[in-house]
């Protein structure tokens, strides 16, 4: 008895202390509309392209960092829920407004934008034999555009240039990006893609926000490297090959992805520290490496929107996993989270519940599936009341021969039918539930924003501390209950003192969605732990075991 109860003081206190160290709240915010998309109606062509004269390269430098942004004109491509801007000047996307979601960021009242003021996305440079074309210096000039995308055409003596950006049909933010390059002679080369410097902060909580900075790879799982592992001016280099790399933040990421889903064809990536305030890292540099054909060919898909479970798992190539989140734990919390993601997510769209309704439905389901196993719980801990008394005398008898001690004690059991462990099930099956729950919140996208009753954002903390209150209150009535009719135990007397309050002071600044979902399972929890008191006293009854109150 005393045994079980010290676990489950050192899991509670695991599942509890370890996320605080990580998880941050973040401030209030309002949750905005979103704004009406503008439309264009000219149709996508594709260009033609003359085979150029042989080069003569000369060098230009090396990829530092990506170019500065040349005064030129700009061109707006527009979706439903997006708006992208492509220079003129190297053909770069130096603007990126997604419609749907509000900025929270200190001043930001308008929706997210995620290139940084003055950085552009998906410059491009070519490595040919030992020199480096910047070909983010190249004049474009806008061959078609319309609501599928923009083609343009560029020349840079003796090189021609042709770059077409068009969307993804069913996803306003995937881009298939195609490139020719005439004039190579049948000669390949590499091209060097940049992912920019990191995105503008969009959260109020910039600290919050910056933690999560850094990039993502897979070769055959996701990996994270993060911006603050980086030292300013530092250049590190990861080794490919990829099947895609991506930058990202809290809640948004651009993905690159290699045009051959069935094999990795991005080389290696390149990440530039850049200064820092303090210690939190606000951006770094990346560069992307990947093959041009001695046709002068490349193509890639480039993703560049929301962390949306329903944008980016469709994709597919494990892009919804960018960010492996679970430290030591991620092999158990990585498939746990992913579920209640999905779950959520079915819940609100086929039964058109609120995410708060989601919440408390999800408590209550998760209470229910575990009843057999608290009643099964229930059994083994009169069990192991019932032969107490044979088990001292047997530590008594045997104290000096450990050995046999353990050999005698083990046929108690056998005889018995106990099993020792068997109180402890039903607080080891949902700790991985509640440890996912810590992550979900914390990077779900979906939950950014929602509103429930007096809840401002699901995300964030209770601003009236209402929801923490309750969850300890609620813990502390739980906790005597399951206690009532049970011999005295110094241990869990202590328990039922110190655990509640603990557990509202750590709980408090956590998201007000993991606070009500932790509620809501106490509270169902409730009714349940009377009926097992109900049974247990019967059946203590019925072993002739002596009950607390009761002579």
């Amino acid at each position: 008895m005393e045994r079980r109860v010290l676990l489950a003081i050192s899991l509670m206190i695991v599942v509890a202390v370890l996320p605080s160290l990580f998880l941050k709240p973040a401030p209030r915010r309002p949750r905005g509309a979103a704004a009406p998309a503008e439309s264009l109606t000219v149709q996508p062509a594709r260009p033609a392209l003359e085979r150029a004269a042989p080069p003569v390269i000369r060098p230009t430098g090396t990829p530092g960092q990506p170019g500065v942004a040349i005064a030129g004109d700009t061109v707006s491509i527009v979706t439903p829920r997006s708006r992208y801007r492509f220079s003129t000047i190297g053909g770069a996307i130096e603007g990126a407004e997604l419609t749907r979601f509000r900025a929270f960021a200190a001043g930001d009242t308008g929706r997210v934008r995620l290139v940084r003021p003055g950085d552009r996305m998906l410059v491009h440079r070519l490595v040919l034999d030992e020199d480096t074309v910047r070909l983010d210096s190249v004049p474009f000039t806008v061959a078609a555009r319309g609501e599928g995308g923009v083609a343009l055409t560029g020349a840079a003596e003796p090189l021609r240039i042709a770059l077409q950006y068009a969307f993804v049909a069913g996803n306003d933010y995937l881009l298939d990006v195609t490139g020719t390059i005439g004039g190579l002679e049948g000669r390949g080369a590499l091209l060097l893609v940049s992912l920019g410097n990191g995105f503008a902060n969009t959260d109020a909580d910039s600290a919050d926000n910056y933690r999560h900075y850094g990039i993502s790879v897979r070769r055959t799982n996701p990996e994270v490297v993060n911006f603050r592992s980086v030292d300013p001016g530092q250049t590190r280099a990861v080794e490919g090959p990829f099947d895609w790399v991506a930058v990202k933040s809290k809640y948004f990421i651009g993905v690159l992805l290699s045009a051959d889903s069935t094999r990795p064809q991005l080389g290696g990536a390149l990440v530039t520290g850049a200064p820092r305030t303090g210690r939190t890292a606000t951006h770094a540099g990346t560069w992307v490496t990947m093959p041009v054909g001695p046709d002068g060919r490349f193509r890639y898909q480039f993703y560049l929107g929301p962390q949306e479970y329903r944008a980016l798992h469709p994709m597919g190539r494990l892009t919804d996993r960018a960010s492996p989140y679970g430290w030591i734990f991620r092999p158990i919390v990585m498939p746990v989270a992913t579920w209640i993601t999905q779950f959520f997510i079915w819940m609100h769209e086929n039964l058109k519940l609120g995410y708060g309704l989601v919440l408390v439905v999800f408590g209550v389901l998760v209470r229910l599936a575990l009843w057999p196993l608290n009643q099964k719980a229930m059994k083994s801990q009169v069990a192991m009341m019932a032969v107490q008394p044979i088990l001292k005398d047997i530590q008594t008898r045997y104290k000096d021969d450990p050995a046999r001690l353990q050999q005698e004690m083990l046929k108690v059991y056998k005889e018995h039918k106990v099993n020792p462990f068997g109180g402890c099930l039903p607080m080891l099956l949902p700790m991985p539930v509640l440890l996912a729950l810590f992550f979900v919140f914390a990077n779900t996208i979906e939950l950014r924003g929602v509103p429930f009753l007096w809840l401002p954002d699901l995300s964030l903390r209770d601003p009236f501390f209402i929801i923490p209150v309750v969850m300890g209150a609620s813990m502390w009535a739980l906790t005597k209950l399951g206690q009532a009719g049970m011999p005295p135990n110094p241990q869990m007397k202590m328990m039922i003192t110190v655990m509640p309050i603990m557990m509202t002071v750590l709980f408090v600044n956590f998201a007000s969605g993991l606070n009500l979902y932790y509620t809501v399972s106490n509270l169902v929890s409730l009714p349940q732990q009377w009926m097992i008191n109900k049974a247990r006293q019967a059946e203590m009854t019925r072993r002739q075991i002596p009950q607390a109150g009761k002579s």
